[in-house]
């Protein structure tokens, strides 16, 4: 049964992919690959656990990732009976046929013998192949479409990503504030167009401030130790406290930018470029502009124009040019050695 390749703006390929496990509809071919291979994996141990007799796990599960592998292999792993398991489950991992990559292992006419084989595969057989990407206009793309289920695993929306910051915390007995996860997601530059960081790296921060924390909550001061993350965003979270009346926590995430060794004239710069945004943003909005009309003329992700829009309905056109003027003014203060550069930040956050 073939599925529809488009999924909802709503539903993630990890929710999909979950309802259909549940549901008995995978297979009996699938692919699973995108930006998120953290999810490609946690999807894999989901089909395993779901159809695989743990007694019986070396015989009735094969895992396929060399990169000189053939047909024939796949097919003999395919066509092995099945011991004691609901079904034969075969993963070949990081296949680059389904990015559109040659492979050692395939002629032109091999690829297209693979095509042909996934429609027809063996009884009892679910045929997994994950990769980075997927190209769209290959036969095998359209043959495991046609025969079985597409998953693309894209970044996760502000919304999901919260949501697993909350899991994996609550998971390890600590509880947090939506507040402070909110800080720690803005800071780990998890949505910044040019950083390359993904569950993996979230991942790896929340270990460390589990780590890092003494007690059974965790604490602004916990994230801000622990997690450098992108500057850029950190100026954000910056910022963003400071629109909510949380200058403490500003003044925290300042000392930790100046701390962990960030320039200072980098920093102001910084904000004067969020500043800006949120200008742009504010006279978009009294111009009866939309959220996508806006990132259309502004070029920057959606998760920022919304952090913009948030704190533009806080202030007045007329007060943010002020502020504008205001961080121009440090800038050639501390320049010009009329403030000390520490104070001058502090001053100017007490200021806003």
């Amino acid at each position: 049964m073939a599925y529809p390749y488009k999924q909802t703006e709503k539903e993630h390929a990890f929710q999909t992919i979950a309802k259909d496990l549940k549901s008995d509809q995978v297979g009996p071919v699938a692919a699973l690959f995108g930006r998120e291979q953290y999810l490609v994996h946690w999807s894999c141990e989901q089909i395993v656990d779901q159809y695989i007799n743990p007694a019986c796990k070396e015989l009735d599960l094969s895992v396929l990732e060399d990169e000189k592998i053939t047909l024939d292999d796949i097919k003999e792993a395919c066509e092995t009976f099945t011991m004691m398991s609901e079904k034969r489950v075969v993963i070949v991992r990081d296949f680059a046929l389904l990015e559109g990559s040659k492979m050692k292992g395939f002629t032109e006419g091999g690829e297209n013998d693979l095509a042909e084989y996934v429609k027809h595969l063996p009884e009892g057989c679910l045929l997994i192949f994950t990769a980075n990407g997927a190209d769209k206009r290959k036969k095998l793309f359209k043959a495991i479409h046609e025969r079985g289920q597409i998953y693309d695993f894209t970044a996760l929306s502000e919304r999901a990503l919260k949501s697993f910051v909350e899991k994996r915390f609550r998971s390890a007995g600590k509880t947090i504030k939506p507040s402070i996860v909110s800080q720690f997601v803005q800071n780990s530059g998890y949505f910044h167009k040019e950083a390359d960081y993904t569950l993996y790296n979230l991942e790896n921060d929340i270990r460390k401030i589990i780590a890092y924390s003494e007690g059974s909550e965790i604490l602004l001061s916990d994230v801000a130790a622990t997690v450098s993350g992108n500057l850029e965003t950190s100026v954000f979270a910056m910022l963003d406290a400071i629109s909510i009346g949380r200058k403490d926590e500003a003044y925290l995430l300042l000392h930790s930018l100046l701390g962990a060794g960030e320039n200072l004239y980098m920093i102001l710069s910084l904000i004067a470029s969020q500043f800006e945004t949120i200008l742009e943003v504010k006279e978009m909005l009294e111009e009866g502009k939309n959220q996508k009309q806006m990132q259309g003329i502004l070029k920057i992700h959606e998760f920022r124009i919304k952090k913009a829009m948030s704190f533009a309905g806080k202030y007045s056109v007329g007060r943010l040019k002020k502020i504008l003027t205001k961080v121009y003014e440090i800038d050639r203060n501390i320049k010009t050695g009329i403030l000390e550069q520490n104070l001058a930040l502090e001053l100017f956050i007490a200021q806003i």
